[in-house]
């Protein structure tokens, strides 16, 4: 198996530390407001990984956050608190609205038949954990104090650049006046936040006699550290975490315990839609119920997001939608052919498909190596199931064998039609038709097939 690793800007053969078990961190969202369609890409490819590694053999041990603290507006050391933010918004506390959020994500999360993560951690029940991370890097040099929080100096940690490949002397010879005077360096970042005078957060907790909070990229740092232990095999994220918050963990991490964080950083693109940055003011930002509201499902949605590579920026648009909702159906019916006839031998097409897979996750290659045999071949149920293994489009779940007494009316309008009855064969198809069914007729019967 082949992955492209952010750390050294090429495709890797993937090996992980223990070779039974793959340890997998997902950064996941900040539930102060809706998850919109684009939020939600990254997910659709993180859950192609697990299923590809689990396909290769690998017990996965995959951990994903929730932050419901921490993430500023400016994802830096400035702004208000996105949580603060969402409570203002809604009118309610930023416990409840933390709670609001979560829930409605992981109700699409699960609608999109995702591999159940072995841990969805929240941020907010691992402070005191944080507070040990704190003391860990204190201890160690790494931090000092200012009137806002507890900084990490960057200059003590000589990898700090590494990932993001990071040009910090530019960065310091373009900076700006405003950035904090008590900043000994430009790409310095808190570890943790004091509450100041006047300031009014919700969210704070008691540390060396002052009430503060975490800074965003403290959470990860812990959770990888609790719950995975450090190295972890696969570190995963946007494409926008690379030069803060992904370097910022590294940075937290290896500072605090003296090991690498990570021996994989896999980062996906983004979607654009009809060609612009999703933008609430520009109006264009779509929810899962706006996209059922037109006639499509979570699966129609996550068919499309696999059509691409999570490398790759994607343009969605509802007509490009509208295919991907065709070539669901089209697989459908192809496992629906298992009801119907004689399986075909297709084990070199799983080869090829899981091939492809396992060449940096190219699942646009498997689904053409797919498309090959649709409408050619027969699958068995094996076949389905590994279909679904690999991609969790519920194709099996979706294409269950069609009743008796639906058979025998199928059976029935056929005769009719060779005995030339069309009165009643075109009832009888009216009928069949009506319950989402349509015919393929042939030299031997017809094919039934799903209409939707």
């Amino acid at each position: 198996m082949k992955l492209y690793n952010t750390l050294s800007r090429k495709v890797e053969e993937f090996h992980p530390g223990d070779p039974k078990r793959v340890k997998v961190y997902t950064c996941g969202p900040t539930v102060y407001s809706y998850a919109h369609v684009g939020n939600f890409t990254c997910y659709v490819y993180w859950d192609l990984l697990v299923r590809v590694l689990a396909l290769n053999g690998w017990t996965v041990d995959r951990v994903m956050n929730i932050t419901d603290v921490g993430h500023l507006t400016s994802d830096a050391d400035d702004g208000e608190d996105k949580m603060e933010k969402g409570a203002r918004r809604e009118g309610k506390t930023v416990w409840e609205v933390a709670e609001m959020y979560m829930n409605d994500f992981l109700e699409n999360f699960r609608a999109l038949n995702f591999v159940e993560p072995s841990a969805i951690c929240r941020a907010t029940d691992f402070i005191s954990e944080d507070i040990a991370v704190v003391e860990a890097l204190d201890k160690k040099g790494f931090l000092y104090d200012t009137t806002d929080g507890l900084y990490f100096d960057t200059s003590k940690f000589p990898k700090y650049a590494d990932l993001g490949r990071l040009d910090l002397d530019h960065l310091r010879a373009g900076a700006r006046i405003e950035f904090s005077s008590e900043k000994r360096n430009l790409s310095d970042f808190a570890v943790w936040k004091w509450v100041r005078d006047g300031e009014d957060h919700a969210m704070q907790w008691e540390y060396r006699g002052r009430m503060g909070y975490p800074g965003w990229h403290l959470e990860c740092s812990t959770i990888i550290h609790e719950k995975l232990g450090e190295p972890i095999d696969i570190h995963c994220g946007g494409i926008d975490h690379i030069p803060v918050h992904h370097t910022n963990e590294i940075a937290q991490t290896e500072g605090a315990f003296g090991v690498k964080m990570a021996n994989f950083w896999l980062h996906n693109n983004f979607i654009t839609i009809d060609g612009e940055k999703i933008s609430k003011s520009i109006g264009n930002v779509y929810y899962f119920s706006d996209l059922i509201e037109r006639g499509f499902s979570h699966m129609d949605y996550k068919m499309w997001v696999l059509q691409g590579h999570f490398q790759s920026e994607r343009n969605f648009a509802f007509g490009d939608l509208g295919a991907a909702k065709q070539r669901l159906l089209n697989y459908r019916n192809f496992a629906a052919l298992r009801w119907q006839k004689p399986a075909t031998n297709l084990d070199d097409v799983r080869k090829r498909m899981i091939e492809q897979l396992g060449n940096n996750l190219n699942s646009a290659g498997a689904l053409a190596e797919l498309d090959k045999v649709v409408g050619k071949s027969v699958p068995d149920d094996d076949f389905v199931k590994f279909l679904d293994d690999a991609f969790g489009l519920g194709i099996a779940e979706s294409t269950q064998d069609i009743a008796d007494d639906l058979k025998a009316k199928i059976a029935e309008r056929f005769e009719a039609k060779k005995a030339r009855d069309f009165a009643k064969a075109d009832a009888l198809r009216d009928e069949i038709e009506a319950m989402g069914i349509m015919l393929l007729d042939g030299a031997d019967g017809s094919i039934w097939q799903y209409a939707n």
